[in-house]
């Protein structure tokens, strides 16, 4: 007696992909949304450097001045202090005559960043919120 075991042939396997794909693209769409991108890689900064337009004098100027060793200068009076303190009451005393008064930041490009905030904390404690920098033509030409 002899049995025969008949193999039955099974159907060749199939791989689904469209799970697969569904997947892949929740993923991507993912890493597209949560990825940030650095816009200071876009472009180079060469501070102070600017390509300025010709500056006009505007009376309601008060030009604050950094040297890069850390002493300030207010309207080209230098101020014994480096200190906040100090910097808010020449600010005070300089802009008491000037309705709506613009403080200019004019730093050396070897100026600290810690001393261009110490000016610009103590125009905030001062209410002035009208800041810009000064900044020298690319073309070598000073302002």
């Amino acid at each position: 007696m002899a049995m025969k075991f008949h193999r039955e042939k099974s159907p060749e396997p199939e791989i689904n992909l469209i799970p697969f794909i569904d997947v892949l693209l929740v993923v991507v769409i993912f890493l597209m949304l949560s990825t940030t991108y650095s816009k200071f890689t876009e472009m180079q900064l060469n501070l102070p450097v600017a390509d300025a337009a010709a500056l006009q004098e505007r009376p309601n100027e008060v030009i604050v001045s950094v040297s890069s060793e850390g002493r300030f200068s207010v309207n080209k009076s230098p101020l014994m202090g480096r200190d906040v303190q100090s910097l808010s009451q020449a600010l005070t005393q300089a802009t008491q005559a000037t309705e709506n008064p613009m403080i200019v930041i004019s730093a050396d490009a070897q100026a600290s960043h810690q001393s261009v905030m110490m000016v610009m904390e103590a125009a905030r404690r001062n209410g002035l919120n009208q800041i810009t920098f000064a900044a020298q033509s690319s073309s070598g030409k000073g302002d």
